[in-house]
């Protein structure tokens, strides 16, 4: 049996992990993304991205740039998705902010690598870029105000299709939620009643005109409550 080792050289000068080699990356989108350029000043295109998958590990938004001759694991993309990159003299480690380390590599020469298919993980583990503010709150209210540990959890199981591989993370309050959250203070409760039969005393509260409109095309929304029952 052949076993096809894969190296991947940890490079702190490299702004996105990336790779030369498509066949290695699943779930690939092709799309011209700009161009990144080597170190002899050569410019070479990125015309899409994917997953990097081996076994229970996951290695997500992975550029494919044409003609690259080494796949690169960026440390700036691991500390943007809130990990850790640590350096010694043999060996290198990508760390969760626990402290648990998800990647280990070795040093050959002046390079450090890290080869996955040498790596067996307890549980899954998704490695990914963390999402720009603007693109959290996108989602956020793309998905009816969802908590972001929720959209989360979507994104790693892939359970929602079309919603990006990303880290998503909030940094400040949402004003719709905390008005919505809000809590009243509590009635009291009525010594003498004020209806004796149903459909004596109803509370009714129409709401719209709503902006978009839901499933069955409606756009407002009325809601009734018998005081009696």
């Amino acid at each position: 049996m052949v076993v096809h080792i894969v190296l991947w050289i940890v490079d702190s000068g490299c702004s996105k992990h990336m790779t030369g080699d498509q066949s290695l990356l699943k779930n690939f989108i092709e799309k011209f993304i700009g161009t990144v350029r080597f170190g002899n000043d050569n410019f070479a295109a990125i015309t899409g991205y994917g997953d990097y998958i081996q076994g229970n590990i996951t290695i997500c938004h992975v550029y494919y740039v044409e003609g690259l001759g080494h796949n690169l694991f960026s440390v700036g993309q691991f500390c943007d998705g809130d990990l850790e990159v640590a350096f010694r003299s043999k060996n290198c480690y990508v760390r969760n902010l626990e402290g648990d380390d998800l990647l280990t590599g070795g040093r050959e020469s002046d390079l450090y690598t890290i080869s996955i298919s040498n790596m067996a993980a307890s549980s899954p583990v998704c490695l990914m870029s963390k999402a720009t503010s603007t693109k959290s709150w996108l989602w956020h209210r793309r998905l009816s105000h969802l908590n972001f540990g929720t959209i989360n959890d979507l994104t790693r199981l892939e359970l929602v299709d079309g919603l990006p591989k990303f880290k998503y993370g909030k940094d400040h309050l949402c004003s719709a939620c905390e008005r919505g959250k809000r809590k009243k203070a509590s009635h009291l409760l009525k010594l003498v009643p004020s209806d004796y039969s149903k459909l004596e005393l109803l509370h009714m509260d129409l709401c719209g005109l709503m902006r978009v409109a839901s499933i069955n095309g409606k756009k407002y929304i009325l809601v009734i409550v018998d005081d009696y029952s």
